[in-house]
């Protein structure tokens, strides 16, 4: 099946007893390593694989198991921070990925930003509405808020979201964020990642979360870059000034006044700061 915008060669591999969908574009040997969040998949970075490539790079864009062309396994009992984490760690060691740069966003942060101290091969950062979540802070009210409407409405319509979130996508972009979820049962993986955010101490994810942001703080030496959507009511900018304070020698992030959670549907604009 084809999408608005997104001509990229399926690439698969398979990882315990699951199939993994990503997006294997460019060449080099610098690696823009794209990572998705709730409940998008690698169609999110279509606007900004272009500029990443046309910088003589490799850019590598997995959907997490549950989301997009991966497979999607109905026991949400499955779903666990760590059960996605360990797939991100075993993926960039199979896939022989160096000199890389983590994009990230959402659950791509939540996740991505705890693998810096274990994978030397990590050595930028491109960082836009996410946070770390760390189980000693109190969650935002827009997140409590996200996760209890998941919890209501467990068959989320992706499309229709994304269309409410991002006003510019056409009808057959919103469609592209459906189509990966065509039952209830496609689901278990959206349904589940907003419960999987740690919110206590204790809370599976919490500790290792804890560990990264003293590690960000005191040891992270690569350079960063962080970009955030104006208008996202989620992790927009107090979230992610917040953030900038747990990542050594983060500068002031760009702020794109129209961009919204999802910022890589106003990719062009952030790329276009970026590459300045």
């Amino acid at each position: 099946m084809r999408f608005p915008g997104f001509g990229y060669t399926p690439h698969f591999i398979q990882w315990r007893d699951y199939r993994v969908h990503y997006v294997d574009e460019g060449s080099g040997d610098k690696t823009y390593l794209c990572l998705h969040g709730e409940p998008t998949w690698s169609y999110l970075y279509r606007r900004m694989i272009p500029h990443f490539v046309a910088r003589g790079a490799r850019v590598v864009a997995p959907d997490f198991v549950g989301f997009g062309r991966s497979d999607k396994p109905q026991d949400e009992a499955l779903y666990t921070f760590d059960f996605h984490r360990q797939f991100l760690l075993w993926f960039v060691e199979k896939l022989g990925l160096k000199r890389i740069t983590l994009v990230v966003q959402d659950w791509g942060g939540l996740l991505g930003l705890t693998l810096p101290m274990e994978v030397p091969a990590i050595e930028g950062l491109f960082v836009m509405n996410t946070t770390l979540a760390t189980g000693d802070l109190p969650l935002s009210e827009g997140f409590v808020a996200w996760r209890a409407y998941v919890a209501k409405n467990p068959d989320l319509a992706c499309g229709k979201l994304m269309a409410r979130a991002c006003p510019h996508l056409s009808e057959a972009e919103a469609a592209a964020y459906d189509a990966p979820y065509p039952d209830f049962a496609s689901k278990a993986g959206v349904r589940r990642f907003p419960q999987l955010v740690p919110e206590k101490p204790d809370d599976p994810g919490a500790a290792t979360s804890r560990k990264a942001r003293d590690w960000l703080q005191h040891s992270w030496r690569g350079e960063t870059f962080m970009a955030v959507g104006a208008k996202d009511p989620v992790l927009g900018r107090p979230v992610m000034n917040m953030l900038r304070t747990w990542i050594r020698g983060c500068p002031e992030p760009v702020v794109i006044e129209s961009g919204g959670h999802f910022l890589q549907e106003w990719g062009d604009e952030v790329m276009s700061k970026w590459e300045k």
